[in-house]
């Protein structure tokens, strides 16, 4: 005879009063303790790769500047946009169509809109 077996057919014990906890609830009892609150989203921020802005020689902008003169219709715009929280950016691609270039402020705008520095244009294609 074991140890425990005048007690092992016994029903369940339920708590009155108490509302029976899920599964998930009860895992959550046991989950680790975040001693360093945030620390994940550090680590995952200092992993996130960034990229450099590359430096355009005169022959792209001279190639951006006549294709930019000549555009009739709609292109896609590479765009350099940069990180808020880290140095560095990404290049992005957008997509329409010139309603006008303003050399003062260095912005083309876009007919929906949008806007896009000249200083973060890398480059541009008809479509």
């Amino acid at each position: 005879m074991g140890r425990y077996d005048d007690i092992l057919d016994l029903p369940h014990h339920i708590a009155e009063g108490r509302p029976h906890l899920s599964m998930a609830q009860r895992a959550a009892q046991f989950s680790p303790f975040a001693a360093l609150t945030g620390y994940d989203a550090e680590v995952r921020e200092a992993g996130r790769m960034t990229s450099s802005r590359i430096e355009l020689d005169d022959t792209e902008k001279e190639r951006i500047d006549r294709t930019l003169r000549e555009l009739e219709g709609r292109a896609v715009f590479t765009v350099f946009v940069p990180d808020g929280r880290k140095d560095g950016g990404e290049y992005v691609l957008l997509e329409g169509e010139v309603k006008g270039i303003d050399p003062v402020q260095r912005v083309i705008t876009l007919t929906d809109g949008g806007r896009i520095p000249l200083d973060s244009l890398a480059g541009i294609e008809k479509i």
